[in-house]
């Protein structure tokens, strides 16, 4: 298990390393999480992955335990500083994941710091929903739940787009990855829309370059743990899932997530 957590960590660290150029910015503390506790919480993840970044210690939802956001991963870290664990834990009495709640509230206030401005969205006039999409241009399923988006604005839901090209930002070799320049020339497009759509169908855009915001998407998705596309974000900060119909995504917004 400890294995399976430094390496996680690891890789959270490197990706957003390798792509580094309620609530504030700085890190969700709750009453009992004390200035002491939060530097213990820090240097007990730092003794497993020296870079990793702390986003989030609250107390966690059963005793003994802090619960930590880091690397776009959960971990729980006990009261003591001896202890850690990684992955889901479930309540068995209400079959409710003790983490959702903590990634909904994370994810809702970093996903409200980035302004309609910098994501391509496709709304109706009135929308009754916002959700929140990361997307790469290429991704089959990405381009099959582009193909509703006129039958998600007829159900008054809006779409907002957000730049995560599952190639990363630069190959190993220090270069932008392919997928990368293609969505750096969308989002730096005339008609951001018309090449968004014309690149889901297989038409690449004309390359353009400009000041955009793909890479802090893209670390902003690593950050809040996506690890494949599309992802989809309810207006509350819950996962709506991947490819949904425009049936299975209303239903999903009418029970709040």
């Amino acid at each position: 298990m400890l294995k399976k957590l430094l390496l996680a960590l690891c890789i959270g660290g490197l990706s957003l390393s390798a792509c580094a150029a309620e609530n504030d910015a700085a890190p969700v503390a709750g009453p009992a999480v004390t200035p002491a506790a939060q530097q213990m919480v820090r240097q007990a993840i730092k003794s497993l992955a020296a870079n990793v970044e702390v986003d989030s210690i609250e107390p966690a939802p059963m005793p003994g335990f802090y619960q930590v956001i880091a690397a776009g991963q959960m971990l729980y870290v006990s009261t003591d500083g001896k202890y850690a664990m990684h992955g889901d834990v479930l309540d068995l009495q209400s079959k409710r994941n003790l983490g959702d709640d903590a990634w909904a509230r994370f994810r809702k206030a970093e996903l409200a710091k980035v302004p309609a401005s910098e994501r391509i969205v496709f709304a109706p006039p009135n929308p009754k929903y916002t959700i929140s999409v990361f997307t790469d241009v290429n991704c089959g399923f990405c381009r099959a739940l582009h193909e509703h988006v006129a039958a998600f604005n007829k159900e008054g839901i809006a779409v907002e787009y957000l730049a995560w090209p599952r190639e990363g930002v630069v190959t190993t070799a220090g270069r932008p990855t392919p997928t990368y320049t293609e969505m750096v020339s969308v989002w730096c497009a005339k008609d951001r829309k018309a090449a968004f759509t014309a690149a889901k169908e297989g038409r690449a855009p004309a390359p353009a370059t400009c000041t955009n915001p793909v890479k802090d998407q893209f670390n902003l998705g690593v950050k809040l743990g996506v690890n494949g596309t599309p992802s989809i974000y309810g207006p509350d900060g819950r996962v709506l899932g991947g490819y949904v119909t425009p049936e299975q995504l209303l239903q999903a917004l009418k029970q709040g997530g």
